[in-house]
């Protein structure tokens, strides 16, 4: 199938897809973005789990959990952090870069459920001797009553030095001092019980009441207090979430597979060419040119949807170069069957091109399909691989049925080169 236009009007169109990917992709080492695999890092697959309160997770759920994690990776400052739902109850995080694997991963488990609760003397007692007890779900929290305040409704949360000096308190603002306000003068005298993810955290006497600000107290460090600051600020997770799947990919190695693939890739195209202009001489040649456009039509699409580039992305890459190579050899093995039928040089590519595309786009559709396929399916690095694959083919079909059909008519057309050995035959 071909759709005639006029020489100019094609060309324009080619070079203008030329230019623009070009924009979009250079300098290449900053428009290009690698993945954890060639950068280093970390791959956390989440599994959000159900409650008595939620039963179900819906897409909702999912939707406010990754919110949620979005926020508590931007406040400790990791760079384009890559969050994704996967299926209908699970959360895919890739963190590029991260110095501190554990501490992200435990930032990702963290419910941040801030409750206070007014604490029975008892309770306090023993919940300050016995971590334990403070420390289960069915001990202090279970035993404290019910919940007078809740963390949701906090304005915001920050880290301070504690007033006495050697340790660090967090210092909150309520949303609705009047709220507040009428909780504490309620229960003036009484023990107010703070309980983060339902373990006791610290217990003070209300001795006044309190309406927009306060502090939380207890025995941290200054690293806790940033954090559960922070994740009070982001917000608590709707459901708790337990880690299925932990890959840590360290920079040394990340340096060391892109470097490798790289080459592959290098060396694999350059077999490709050198192939395809000793094989089919002038038609070879002229499908490079239209390989090194479909090289660039990936790389601008990478740049302008800002993928990121992972290795088995690079072996789609690779593989859809196949495809692009397998398109061309088709077309130019019935080329070659016209010339040596008697057919003229023009007559020889408007039919060659005709009678190859049926084969040509089944084959190329059938891969899209498959590579669909696979990336609403599959996870992590198969989505990156099927991403690749799928727009790699389709890219492949253009440049070989549009770009090389318009290469191989300008110069038959034009009768720039006459001779039949020069096009294999």
């Amino acid at each position: 199938m071909w759709l005639k236009l006029k020489p100019w009007v094609t060309g324009a169109f080619i070079a203008g897809i030329v230019a623009f990917c070009l924009y979009l992709v250079l300098p290449i080492q900053k428009n290009i973005k690698l993945g954890l695999d060639l950068q280093g890092g970390v791959r956390v697959l989440m599994q959000l789990n159900t409650t008595p309160e939620i039963p179900k997770i819906t897409p909702e759920i999912q939707s406010e959990t990754e919110q949620v994690y979005r926020e508590r990776i931007d406040k400790i400052g990791v760079a384009e952090p890559q969050i994704s739902s996967v299926g209908t109850d699970r959360i895919l995080v890739e963190l590029p870069s991260v110095k501190d694997p554990d501490a992200a991963i435990r930032l990702l488990k963290e419910v941040a459920k801030l409750d206070f609760k007014i604490v029975p003397p008892a309770v306090e007692q023993r919940a300050e001797t016995d971590k334990k007890y403070a420390n289960d779900p069915n001990g202090a929290y279970k035993d404290s009553g019910p919940i007078v305040y809740a963390g949701a409704d906090l304005k915001s949360a920050a880290s301070a030095p504690s007033q006495s000096g050697g340790s660090w308190q967090i210092d909150f603002e309520t949303k609705d001092p009047k709220k507040f306000g009428e909780m504490t003068q309620t229960n003036l005298g009484k023990l107010l019980g703070v309980f983060l993810d339902k373990q006791y955290v610290s217990a003070a006497t209300i001795q006044g009441v309190i309406t927009d600000q306060g502090q939380i107290t207890g025995n941290f460090t200054e690293d806790d207090t940033i954090r559960i600051a922070n994740d009070l600020n982001a917000g608590a997770l709707p459901v708790p979430a337990t880690v299925i799947e932990n890959d840590t990919v360290g920079p040394t190695l990340g340096s060391a597979d892109l470097t490798a693939s790289l080459w592959a890739s290098i060396a694999g195209l350059g077999l490709v060419l050198v192939f395809m202009l000793v094989v089919y001489r002038l038609p070879g040649f002229l499908a490079d040119i239209a390989l090194v456009v479909y090289v660039l039509m990936l790389l601008g699409l990478f740049a302008g949807v800002h993928a990121v580039l992972t290795l088995p992305g690079i072996a789609g890459f690779v593989l859809s170069v196949g495809m692009a190579v397998d398109a061309n050899v088709l077309i130019f093995e019935r080329f070659k069957e016209e010339i040596w039928a008697g057919k003229s040089l023009r007559a020889a590519v408007q039919i060659g091109f005709k009678r190859a595309f049926t084969a040509v786009f089944d084959s190329h559709f059938t891969t899209i399909v498959g590579a669909g396929v696979l990336f609403m399916l599959g996870t992590g690095t198969v989505k990156g691989f099927a991403y690749t694959l799928f727009w790699g083919t389709a890219f492949s079909l253009f440049t070989a049925t549009f770009v090389t059909r318009f290469l191989m008519d300008l110069v038959v057309d034009n009768e720039l080169v006459e001779n039949p050995k020069v096009y294999g035959a």
